[in-house]
């Protein structure tokens, strides 16, 4: 299975042949291999990814000696996510590997998993779409109610009643969305129609076939040597006698 991390830049549009196709972009790794889930241990098979990256104060000491186990040059990850794989994929992976947008090829059919808008507080028109009542004489302001919500038999709401609530804000997944084009060198896919969530926020990116993998190589520490800086000489002390002597010579002018 392919898989990788991305955000959600913006939505275009591009010529594919002779047709304008809709399409958004989505900013998908790298992404380095932080650690390696097994059934024996965890109770399941998964690969943990990190993506982005963020000021090295701002991370826990735990959470930095947990990503310091990459050994890569970039460790400081912003978002860690899992993607739960058969086992032999898994083994086939490292710690400190690296997936890139090229994993993907035009063509692909994968499925986009992201959070959406937050809208708020929204009534039943808005959020389940009801046609409301009709606009005649004597409604007044009933136009966008919800009407009656069940018998009076029970004396309770059911569970599931559509009503008007929270809406957005919820993880989402679109499926079988096509990609349209890869841009390798920039880690930039284009993905055929709209992609849960907002600008800049987090997307999972995941589809069959096999995945690439580029090792990186771990970088070893450098001993620091501490060098002994010499102690510099005590400064000579100056002279107070000629000061002294001018001091007498005013005196003596005064007088």
């Amino acid at each position: 299975m392919k898989f990788i991390i991305g955000k959600k830049i913006e939505m275009t549009q591009v010529w594919v042949d002779d047709k304008v196709v809709p399409v958004t972009k989505v900013q998908a790794g790298p992404c380095f291999v932080v650690q390696k889930k097994s059934e024996n241990k965890d109770g399941y098979t998964s690969v943990q990814l990190g993506f982005g990256s963020k000021k090295e104060k701002n991370i826990k000491k735990p959470q930095l000696g947990h990503l310091k186990k990459v050994g890569t040059e970039t460790t400081n990850f912003r978002y860690l996510r899992e993607f739960r794989i058969e086992a032999e994929e898994v083994e086939k992976l490292n710690i400190g590997d690296n997936i890139k947008a090229d994993t993907f090829e035009t063509g692909d059919i994968v499925d986009v998993i992201g959070t959406s808008k937050g809208k708020g507080f929204a009534g039943v028109v808005k959020r389940h779409g009801f046609k409301g009542s009709k606009k005649t004489h004597g409604n007044k302001d009933q136009l966008r109610m919800p009407g009656s919500i069940g018998a009076t038999g029970p004396a309770h709401v059911f569970k599931g009643t559509r009503m008007g609530g929270r809406m957005g804000g919820d993880r989402v997944t679109e499926k079988n969305l096509e990609i349209i084009e890869v841009d390798g060198p920039n880690n930039i896919l284009l993905i055929k129609g709209a992609v849960p969530g907002a600008r800049n926020s987090l997307v999972l990116v995941k589809g069959d076939g096999e995945l690439k993998v580029e090792e990186m190589k771990k970088v070893k520490k450098e001993e620091v040597k501490k060098e002994i800086k010499p102690v510099p000489e005590k400064m000579e002390e100056k002279k107070e006698e000629p000061k002294k002597e001018v001091k007498e010579e005013k005196k003596e002018e005064k007088k």
